[in-house]
């Protein structure tokens, strides 16, 4: 793996831990607050996940076509969306997640399998 692949990778890690703040973390916190709260909260967690999605699409563009960063993309939200979930959603583990991985490991094949 190279090294701007691998800083890709770990800044989408990093891009998606508030990424999922945003979208649901009001979900469980902000029920009882306006949604004006919720809104402009979400906004200034998605502003510090954009500090790290974009230049992570911008170093990935430099070795990934454009679908294969989006695939990479939808692997990383979805292995950091089920320990989100379960563990600070508390929401049931589910078989339909390991079914979900198992359709995006053949996403990765067909979008990688040119490099393979």
């Amino acid at each position: 793996m190279t090294y701007p692949l691998l800083k890709t990778i770990v800044l989408l890690c990093i891009a998606n831990i508030f990424m999922l703040f945003a979208w649901y973390g009001h979900l469980k916190t902000q029920q009882h607050q306006p949604l004006i709260i919720a809104i402009v909260l979400s906004w200034g967690i998605a502003l510090i996940e954009y500090c790290f999605q974009v230049p992570a699409n911008r170093i990935g563009n430099t070795q990934l076509s454009l679908a294969q960063l989006k695939i990479l993309q939808e692997v990383i939200t979805l292995v950091m969306f089920v320990p989100f979930a379960v563990l600070y959603m508390q929401q049931p583990l589910k078989w339909d997640y390991l079914w979900a991985g198992v359709c995006m490991l053949g996403a990765v094949y067909f979008m990688f399998r040119s490099g393979l």
